[in-house]
């Protein structure tokens, strides 16, 4: 089928700026395909159904808008965990600020440097989970990124990793444009946590391909922010095997536009998938968390938990699909998305789906939206709490289901360290 001509000319004039990166035959190979998958779907539109909440122009144009660079000395996320830390600056691998990335259970290796090789264990993964991702929902943006990524990591979990490894994503040109593919294969039997923070780029496009095999854990815990004029689409798809677990966590403060989408497969029996998030909005602020979970193997669990706090015009987004295949019965799936509006300009948008194949299954989905809980709010101020305070200790116990999604106690109170600093900044 013909594509609209609107997308059509927003795909050529996009593709007209690019070229595909030199490689070895394995990565060629995957980039050609993607290439193709991009000019057959075309780049989205705000008429696409998955996008008439958030108008993706921005995203897909030729030019990058320009964001300006925010100063964020001292404020470091997991500033207190032992960690591997890796940098990239404006989507290029910094090895000068980086750790040596040589940790016990782990190997890590630069996408730019396997890129030249004609075979590698990543074949198995880099743009496979991307492609099966693509079905039934279109995601032309990931496919791009598999397309033209030149940076980002591989690595392989073969046991449990001795400390987290931190992706540390640094922005210093006003105009960048970042494109970064990470290819992520957690063996049997092994464990690993991955941990992302920073801008990224002025405009920033990831995506994340997770093999989780069988009774292997992958846990991801990452904070967005803080250059407010920042855009970023995320794609994160993950494919689980017989009772492994993937948890991930996102907190998002600040940031013009932020759409994350996540894609998870649970293929094996008695899999369990988490996927969550906190977002804080204020002002010119956007954020949307696409997700869609499919079971197609027995006795699974998955959960999505998304929270959002939002003021001054700001909008929420949240579409999340669970899908159960048929003969993928025991499944238990729960969604749940609620958004804390605490003015009457801001907005909440919601689509949560459930398609079910299967009869023995318990699903459920719900979603609110509303405001402060004037009672709660009298109660902490007839105690002598002032109102600031007493609206930031309801947003916290507000967004504290979410955050108590992340396994690892010390990351989790990193993570709420996090939210009470941007809750005292809008304060002061």
């Amino acid at each position: 089928m013909a594509l609209p001509q609107v997308k059509l000319e927003a795909t050529e004039a996009r593709l007209a700026s690019l070229s595909l990166p030199e490689s070895g035959a394995w990565l060629r190979e995957a980039r050609e395909a993607a290439l193709a998958r991009v000019q057959a779907m075309g780049l989205p539109h705000a008429r696409d159904e998955y996008w008439k909440y958030t108008r993706p122009d921005t995203l897909v144009q030729a030019d990058v808008p320009e964001a300006a660079l925010f100063d964020a000395e001292g404020e470091v996320s997991f500033g207190d965990i032992d960690r591997v830390k890796l940098y990239f600056v404006d989507g290029v691998f910094d090895p000068e600020a980086s750790d040596d990335p040589a940790v016990g259970g782990v190997e890590i290796e630069r996408l730019a440097d396997v890129a030249s090789a004609d075979i590698h264990w990543a074949k198995d993964v880099y743009g496979v989970l991307e492609t099966r991702g693509q079905d039934p929902v279109e995601r032309p943006l990931a496919a791009l990124n598999t397309a033209v990524a030149t940076d980002g990591v591989v690595i392989r979990a073969t046991g449990k990793a001795e400390k987290p490894v931190n992706l540390i994503y640094l922005h210093r040109n006003t105009t960048s444009d970042a494109v970064l593919h990470h290819v992520i294969k957690v063996e049997d039997g092994a464990e690993l946590t991955i941990l992302e923070n920073g801008p990224a780029a002025a405009r920033f496009n990831k995506v994340m391909e997770v093999e989780v095999a069988d009774t292997a854990a992958f846990h991801h815990v990452r904070t967005q922010g803080r250059d407010h004029e920042r855009r970023a689409v995320t794609h994160t798809f993950a494919r689980l095997g017989r009772e492994s677990t993937f948890k991930s966590f996102t907190l998002t403060a600040n940031g013009v536009l932020t759409r994350n989408e996540c894609v998870i497969e649970l293929t094996g029996n008695d899999a369990v998938a988490h996927v969550a998030g906190a977002a804080l909005g204020d002002g010119d602020f956007l954020h949307d968390d696409t997700v869609f979970v499919t079971h197609d193997a027995e006795n699974c669990e998955s959960r999505q938990v998304f929270k959002k706090v939002l003021r001054n015009g700001a909008t929420g987004v949240f579409q999340g699909k669970i899908l159960v295949k048929d003969g993928a019965q025991k499944t238990d799936g729960y969604q749940i998305s609620q958004s804390l509006l605490l003015d009457d300009d801001s907005v909440f948008l919601a689509k949560p789906e459930l398609e079910i194949y299967a009869d023995d299954v318990a699903c459920s989905h719900g979603s609110t939206s509303g405001a402060i809980d004037e009672e709660g709010l009298f109660y902490l101020r007839s105690r002598g709490v002032p109102r600031d305070l007493a609206t930031d200790l309801m947003v916290i116990a507000f967004v504290a289901e979410a955050i108590e999604e992340i396994e690892d106690e010390e990351i989790a109170a990193d993570v709420l360290g996090r939210l009470e600093g941007w809750l005292e900044r809008r304060r002061d």
